[in-house]
């Protein structure tokens, strides 16, 4: 038998003996217990960072496209057709989307409300999905020869909007351009009529913010014919994101900024990552609390087997293989806590996402009614190999120092 497996065995048996004072077995038992919670807690919080994560990728990727061009300088550009061109001769772009945006002023009958206008071309209502949005009317924003427009939900509250009302149209207001300041509306402001089609529902910040119309009608509000402020994009399915975001930029150049959905809100998703890996060390700090329990408990095991060490000096065992038995059983400590709190944190996980266990609050309009979970392979292994570097540098504290000392010591007779 090689040393590995020696010092193994002998640390295991050292772990399930019996000892002479009952309190090793009382502390080896806290340390188990104690490394066990803290890594459950650790797996469960970091999947369920990774649940609110997927829930607002999944809200935002409702209504972004996979991929936006921007222009790197300025609010809009002249979309030519050699810029289409460029853009449709990229492998793996299915759907090009003309998209101009102006914040205006919406008012309908006595109520206004400050909102984005979104104007579109056509193939956005698929694009986005649209008519799974919708919580009253229908997907469309062509009615006949009439453009019609649909409303964020939260616009639609403030302006207390009536889908079925033929009498009073939307009314959208932007300063002209060059206008200078006037006192007078009609002279400071254009102004376009549209009724609305329907009412759709993302997440608060898209819903109080946006009204989509047809990029026709968003142009001549505007005075911005053949102008546009993005141009989004819808790939095939088997497309690789980022290989495809690389080629377009390469044939763009750097007068624009491709992104995907997560570079479209990249602060909100840094944020996130942000706290995540801020408690996942605050959890760290704890699990370095919970282990010098091992620390106490191998330093007591190490002084009740003084007579041991002596003895297998005796037969031959020198200082390194002493101190991997010991190390050896520190391990075997914090090794059987980890898997124990990791199993117990993935099957904690397993319950809620299929029964949804913990609440967010009874009685609350959310859009889901548990905590959401995720759980990510590469986050259990980082549990995994934190809680074994702790545990491993909180036994090597009494082995390094003890074993030593122990070393002094002789049997009684000799």
């Amino acid at each position: 038998m090689d040393r590995q497996g020696l010092a193994f065995l002998i640390g295991r048996r050292y772990l399930f003996s019996k000892k002479s004072h009952n309190a090793i077995n009382i502390i080896t038992g806290i340390s188990v217990v104690g490394v066990a919670v803290v890594s459950a807690t650790m797996v469960i919080v970091l999947s369920v960072f990774n649940g609110f994560e997927g829930l607002v990728v999944s809200l935002y990727s409702s209504f972004d496209p996979p991929v936006l061009i921007t222009p790197a300088k300025g609010k809009v550009f002249s979309f030519d057709d050699e810029v289409r061109q460029r853009i449709a001769s990229v492998q793996g772009v299915t759907e090009i989307v003309e998209v101009l945006e102006e914040n205006c002023l919406v008012r309908y009958r006595d109520r206004q409300h400050f909102a984005t206008v979104k104007g579109v071309s056509d193939g956005f209502i698929g694009l986005a999905g649209m008519d799974s949005l919708m919580t009253d009317g229908v997907a469309t924003l062509q009615n006949d020869s009439l453009p019609q427009a649909l409303l964020g939900q939260g616009v639609a509250y403030f302006i207390s909007a009536n889908m079925h009302d033929p009498f009073y149209p939307i009314e959208l207001y932007v300063p002209k351009r060059g206008a200078g300041s006037s006192t007078d509306p009609n002279r400071a402001f254009t102004t376009r009529s549209v009724y609305p089609a329907g009412v759709f529902s993302v997440q608060h910040d898209v819903d109080v913010r946006y009204i989509v119309v047809p990029i026709k009608l968003a142009r001549d509000l505007l005075d911005r014919e053949g102008y546009v402020s993005a141009i989004a994009l819808d790939l095939d399915s088997k497309a690789d994101v980022s290989k495809v975001i690389s080629t377009l930029q390469e044939a763009l150049g750097d007068d624009f900024v491709v992104r995907d959905r997560y570079r479209q809100h990249a602060l909100l998703y840094s944020v996130m990552q942000s706290e995540k890996w801020a408690v996942f060390l605050i959890l760290a700090f704890i699990l370095m609390i919970s282990i010098f329990n091992v620390t106490g408990s191998l330093t007591m095991l190490i002084l009740e087997k003084k007579r041991d060490v002596v003895i297998l000096r005796s037969m031959g065992a020198d200082t390194p293989l002493v101190r991997r038995i010991f190390l050896t059983e520190g391990m075997q400590i914090v090794l059987i806590g980890a898997l124990t709190g990791i199993a117990i944190g993935l099957m904690v996980c397993w319950l809620q996402y299929n029964f949804g266990l913990v609440r967010l609050s009874t009685g609350g309009n959310y859009v889901v009614q548990a905590y959401p979970v995720m759980v990510k392979w590469l986050d259990v292994l980082n549990v995994c190999l934190t809680v074994l570097g702790i545990g491993a540098m909180a036994s090597a504290v009494p082995v390094l120092g003890l074993v030593r000392n122990t070393s002094t010591v002789r049997l009684s007779g000799t």
